[in-house]
């Protein structure tokens, strides 16, 4: 008869489904235990920006790739919160474990690295697509905005926070302390999430710039999500997700190999 358990209750089969699933479902408790911050806080954002932007800006800015500003915004909003959250939600989650030193428990259980990346990973694509789905829901009643291409901008959103929470699970390892997460996410995560073609097409500007923003993964993560809410891009969507996805597998493959070699986790 074929083995398919080891050390007890460890696995069934090749995975142990039943220790990914408790973290899965720790990471998921631990951000729907605060939803006012954790979902709240991020709609009442990306409210104020639509509003903020739309009052300063939009009667004077025209349209913008043959939309108004407002809806052509809205868009790279959503996707600048989706990425926030999601690389918030697992970079804080290892780095309070390890600030009260109890990221033990979750190392010590029979999870292998890989489940370890999958489980701290849940966490951070169910936050970031909750605060996506809860946003464009807030589009639609507010400014009547219908996903052009939805099933598109779902598969962006949810890659999107893949990606980002898998950064957030490399700058958690990295840090030590709660001010080097704090610098991460100001210096790294905000400038990538502004400077990606959130408020404005990069169509606008200048060709250095230009040729830059197409070699940062998160302006094909708004410029999909864009595409696939009213259905304008400022470039191809398939090469966009193609180029996404490398970077996620890249990322994740850093990220399982520093739970692999419990890189800044073992004393």
């Amino acid at each position: 008869m074929q083995e398919v358990t080891e050390m007890g209750a460890r696995r069934f089969g090749r995975i142990n489904w039943l220790g990914l699933y408790t973290l899965a479902a720790r990471e998921m408790q631990r951000f729907m235990s605060v939803w006012t911050q954790t979902l709240g806080a991020p709609l009442m954002t990306a409210g104020l920006f639509m509003v903020i932007f739309s009052i300063a800006i939009g009667p004077r800015r025209g349209d913008v790739m043959g939309v108004d500003f407002t809806t052509f915004i809205a868009p790279g909003i959503l996707m600048m919160t989706v990425i926030q959250n999601a690389f918030a939600n697992t970079c804080s989650s290892i780095v309070i474990s390890k600030v009260q030193g109890n990221i033990v428990d979750t190392l010590m259980p029979p999870l292998a690295p890989l489940e370890l990346v999958l489980g701290y990973l849940a966490g951070g694509v169910g936050r970031g697509t909750v605060v996506a789905l809860v946003i464009a829901l807030g589009l639609f009643v507010f400014l009547g905005l219908v996903p052009a291409y939805p099933l598109v901008a779902l598969a962006f959103v949810v890659l999107g926070a893949a990606f980002l929470g898998l950064l957030g699970m490399i700058a958690g390892i990295f840090a030590n302390k709660f001010d080097q997460m704090a610098a991460i996410t100001n210096f790294i995560v905000t400038p990538l999430a502004f400077l990606s073609g959130t408020f404005y097409s990069v169509e606008a500007l200048p060709p250095g710039l230009y040729e830059i923003s197409h070699v940062n993964p998160v302006f094909y993560l708004i410029d999909g999500v864009r595409f696939g809410m009213i259905g304008v891009s400022d470039a191809n969507p398939a090469f966009g997700f193609a180029v996404v996805l490398g970077s996620t597998l890249a990322v994740g493959v850093l990220a399982w190999n520093m739970f692999r070699r419990g890189y800044r986790l073992k004393a």
